[in-house]
């Protein structure tokens, strides 16, 4: 085995309105700095925006741009409570009906959901654009050069979005390894008359899971496997410090190839780019051990998905759980779909009530850092 181990510690004006804003509403296909010393802006698992950023004047708050409110793609009612507290609210139906004066008030945009979409004609018509705080920590439906070339700054939630995510990943494992969906329908079915005796899953305690990504999620991963007593391998850009690797028991993987064909269950942890877009395809699924599961809470392309519904039609693996996929939803007649050795969940990795206000709130803090010429906890840089 080449993996190196370590000892284990115990749209326009007025007319035409309502098209333009669905133009600006797609669903996407889904940190050095330490935050929490600088601005000391969480407190027993509860964050509160920090008093240097709420400085600026109640009657002259700066406006921040957001889709709508509420509804089928708005902010959040409760969140958008939250956001006026600090800037005045603009929804994209004012901005489209105002343009010549909202364009004025604009100075930041809060981005929910991948919503709105920001584009080059929407960047040329807000000139005092500074910021745009993006709540979660994907940015890949952002095109960070051209909306630097504006001279205006991106921000994302690392910090918000790991805990939640980490468990979703553990859910994942879990419920595909004991066949819980499966399960659930044979239990509640109406044709069920017996339990058959040969309906087996495969164990999570002392498996190898094998974490392609070890950036702060992937970590926060390895740390819950850990009491499972789980082998943990982990491939990453930049391999982490020793004594990081020690305290989860994890074992650096220079090669790629190495952790797949070691791990019954495969985790991706990463960040969507050009680098690791289709990075799991059919020569890494063949690869893998035909009892293996590749789960997926990064982005749905980074995996190629004919390729895998091969591997799972052909059972050149044992399965796969997916919170994304490319696109989202997937079109209703996707093979994925008519798979039984499959869990999709609808990209709900950040979808609790505390990660969203969280993610909310760090966006806010993020933000009026930028406005306030503050540092900033979370800034993203194009590469």
């Amino acid at each position: 085995m080449s993996c190196q181990l370590l000892p284990l510690r115990s749209s326009r004006a007025a007319t035409g309105t309502s098209e333009t804003i669905a133009s600006y509403g797609h669903r996407c296909h889904r940190s050095p700095v330490d935050y929490r010393q600088r601005y000391k802006t969480y407190s027993a698992g509860e964050q509160t925006i920090s008093a240097s950023h709420t400085k600026v004047m109640a009657e002259d708050l700066p406006g921040v741009l957001i889709l709508d409110i509420g509804g089928t793609h708005g902010v959040l009612e409760n969140l958008a409570v939250l956001l006026k507290k600090h800037f005045h609210l603009i929804t994209m139906k004012e901005f489209l009906e105002n343009k010549k004066e909202m364009s004025k008030k604009i100075q930041s945009v809060f981005v929910f959901e991948c919503r709105p979409t920001i584009d080059r004609e929407l960047l040329e018509s807000l000139p005092n654009l500074k910021v745009i705080g993006n709540s979660g920590v994907g940015v890949d439906h952002l095109d960070l050069k051209m909306i630097s070339n504006f001279g205006v700054k991106v921000t994302n939630t690392p910090h918000a979005v790991a805990d939640p995510t980490a468990d979703m990943a553990m859910a994942l494992m879990l419920a595909s390894a004991r066949r819980l969906v499966e399960g659930c329908q044979i239990a509640v079915s109406p044709d069920t008359k017996y339990f058959a005796v040969d309906w087996l899953g495969v164990e999570v305690t002392r498996a190898t899971l094998g974490i392609i990504g070890m950036g702060s999620i992937g970590y926060k991963v390895a740390q819950r496997a850990r009491a499972f007593n789980m082998k943990i391998l982990y491939h990453n850009r930049n391999r982490r410090r020793k004594e990081e690797e020690e305290a989860v028991g994890a074992h650096y993987c220079e090669k790629m190839e190495d952790l797949l064909q070691q791990s019954d269950f495969v985790m991706l942890v990463v960040n969507l780019t050009p680098e690791t877009h289709k990075l799991i395809g059919k020569k890494e699924l063949g690869l893998m051990k035909p009892t293996a599961t590749l789960i997926n809470i990064s982005r749905g392309a980074v995996i190629d998905q004919d390729a895998l519904v091969e591997a799972l039609q052909k059972k050149i693996i044992r399965a796969a759980a997916l919170d994304v996929t490319h696109p989202e939803p997937l079109p209703r007649d996707h093979p994925l779909l008519r798979l039984n050795n499959i869990i999709i969940t609808p990209h709900i990795g950040t979808a609790t009530v505390q990660a969203i206000r969280m993610m909310a709130e760090e966006a806010i803090a993020n933000m009026l850092a930028v406005l306030n010429g503050q540092p900033i906890p979370s800034e993203v840089f194009p590469k």
